[in-house]
């Protein structure tokens, strides 16, 4: 469970700012799932800069709660999460500020989006979140203000663990949450997927075990939990968690597949060692496919250019599929194989597209 956040503070000395407007959004990997947003008082001057920067001024505060007065719900809303911002360093710095202001050591683990955007999107012009949003095509309503950032940052976080093949990400969040995920019964670990498409995860305390897929991740996991091979019953005995991501297609399930099998190397999957087979090409250099995604609105994009399959995306926003460079950098990598060549030909076949643009 992550915590994503933006603090908008008065400015001035280091570790005397004060508070002056926060947003939290709690989100579970797929949906956010609580939210607190709110104008605090800081009891102090705002300086001059920040209150042309966000527009928040003193009048617009005297009536807020000081933050003793919501200090409670925020370590509510935190509890059990990992705290993701932009920057993270500054905004977990200003809260440990203000708790212990208050005689309470606040102490999260934290995800800098700045971090994980470098390593994830390389090579990019700057990394400030209003830029990095431009160029990744993220709407931003309200920038400097904390809503309105909080909310970018949430976008960008799930594009960010689209990109992430390694699943550092998740593993982060799930060494957080071990000791509320040992379950006795395997039925409890299947209350929360979905009966959507998609890839499941099995992990124990360590490492992924295995990854499945299938039309219906609950059911397909459940199958799983059903059987009764060596196999199956040693999963079954050392399972602490099912992870889960839902892909809105077969195709996206099928190329993820191959690049998580591949990075992760799972223990009870086999190797995928038919990557090599007889050259496929395909009919056209130049394609865009695209198809339903996760959610109503979102589509799913694969690209390939000059006849190489760079990789696939999801997006929200038509101008994001009509640039070619926003395009590129949403994309998720997966390896220009034969195997994967042949998946999207043998997709082509047996699929009726919704749509498809060459260029």
């Amino acid at each position: 469970m992550y915590a994503i956040l933006d603090i908008e503070t008065t400015g001035g000395k280091f570790n005397e700012e004060g508070i002056t407007e926060i947003a939290i959004y709690k989100y579970d990997g797929h949906t956010i799932v609580d939210q607190f947003i709110s104008l605090i008082n800081p009891e102090r001057e705002i300086q001059p800069f920040v209150v042309n920067l966000t527009g928040i001024n003193s009048g617009m505060l005297k009536n807020a709660p000081k933050f003793f007065e919501v200090a409670k719900r925020i370590i509510e809303i935190t509890t059990d999460c990992v705290i993701v911002a932009h920057n993270a360093n500054f905004d977990n710095r200003i809260l440990t500020t203000e708790y212990r202001r208050l005689g309470y050591e606040f102490e999260r683990e934290t995800l800098c989006t700045v971090e994980l955007s470098q390593k994830l999107i390389p090579d990019l012009d700057s990394y400030k979140l209003g830029k990095l949003c431009r160029t990744l095509g993220i709407p931003v309503s309200s920038r400097h203000r904390a809503e309105g950032d909080a909310l970018a940052t949430v976008k960008l976080f799930k594009l960010l663990m689209n990109k992430d093949n390694g699943k550092e990400i998740i593993k982060t969040a799930i060494k957080k949450e071990i000791p509320k995920k040992i379950a006795p019964k395997l039925q409890s670990l299947l209350e929360n997927l979905p009966t959507s498409e998609g890839l499941f995860y099995i992990q124990n305390e360590t490492d992924i075990l295995y990854i499945g897929k299938g039309k219906n991740i609950k059911k397909a996991a459940n199958q799983l939990f059903l059987k009764d091979s060596k196999r199956a019953i040693y999963i079954q005995n050392n399972v602490v968690s099912v992870l889960y991501e839902e892909t809105g297609n077969a195709l996206i399930s099928e190329l993820k597949f191959v690049v998580e099998i591949i990075k992760n190397k799972p223990k009870f999957n086999q190797l995928l060692s038919k990557r090599n087979g007889p050259k496929v090409s395909f009919n056209n250099d130049n394609f865009i496919m695209i198809e339903k995604g996760r959610t109503l609105g979102e589509k799913s994009v694969i690209l390939v250019e000059n006849n190489i399959l760079l990789g696939y995306c999801y997006i929200d926003l038509s101008y994001q599929l009509n640039n070619l460079e926003i395009l590129k950098s949403l994309i998720s990598k997966v390896e220009n194989s034969n195997y994967n060549r042949l998946l999207i030909k043998k997709y082509f076949n047996t699929h009726t597209l919704e749509k498809l643009i060459r260029f």
